[in-house]
């Protein structure tokens, strides 16, 4: 697994959200981007970070940042993700998860003491040139949203 560091470009991408409309990544330049990846909608884990990030989106869209989840989830369990916990930001699918693969988030891990392959909870900050200004790699679902701001200076 190759993982990302500050200040390289961050790997340009095509995924469709809940409702099936393409984001490209390309066409958020000149934005500041948080792409956070996730195991799986509607688990606990994903859950809490997901409506961790909704929210703090608040503060996030105020400093100027685009909030993007990512996960394998099929489109319609997005949209059900995405209404069931009244998330106000898109979900993206990645089924074949070649885009996690090209953000270092997919690969080896432990779970329950064993070594699977499968997403590694990781966090982006893309800053407006489509650079990598942050690269949080197997992170927590529970405080990591905290972190997140700390780290924008925005607590």
């Amino acid at each position: 697994m190759t993982q990302l560091t500050l200040g390289t470009d961050a790997p340009d991408f095509t995924l469709v959200d809940q409702d099936g409309s393409p984001v490209s990544l390309r066409d958020l330049r000149g934005q500041s981007v948080i792409l956070f990846f996730y195991p799986a909608a509607m688990t606990p884990g994903c859950t809490t970070e997901a409506c961790d990030f909704r929210d703090s989106l608040a503060p996030l869209q105020a400093a100027g940042y685009r909030v993007l989840g990512i996960s394998r989830d099929e489109p319609a369990k997005l949209r059900a993700f995405r209404e069931r916990d009244a998330l106000t930001y898109d979900l993206l699918s990645d089924p074949d998860h070649s885009v996690h693969e090209a953000y270092g988030a997919w690969g080896e891990k432990m779970n329950y003491g064993k070594v699977v392959e499968g997403v590694i909870r990781s966090t982006f900050v893309i800053d407006p040139d489509g650079r990598i200004a942050h690269a949080l790699y197997n992170v927590k679902a529970t405080g990591h949203v905290a972190r997140v701001r700390k780290l924008l200076g925005l607590v």
